[in-house]
């Protein structure tokens, strides 16, 4: 499985003061998975999870995995 890059990372803080950019469907699933709030893990976290893994599949386009995981991290008052 093949790493798929966005066009420009998705900036997420995390507690306590931690800023990490998000740069590909990898990371975004990573972070989703492991350091992702278990109070924030709603429709809109699911919704990122499954588009960006289905990005990873050559299912989805990294445009759109970008745009949920933009959605979740706002949804969850995360968007740096």
């Amino acid at each position: 499985m093949n790493d798929v890059w966005f066009s420009e990372p998705v900036v997420i803080d995390f507690q306590p003061n931690e800023r990490r950019k998000v740069s590909s469907c990898f990371e975004a699933v990573e972070c989703l998975d492991h350091r992702w709030p278990r109070r924030a893990r709603d429709r809109a976290w699911r919704s990122a999870s499954r588009v960006c893994r289905d990005a990873l599949d050559g299912l989805r386009s990294p445009v759109e995995a970008r745009k949920t995981l933009r959605r979740a991290a706002k949804a969850a008052g995360m968007l740096g």
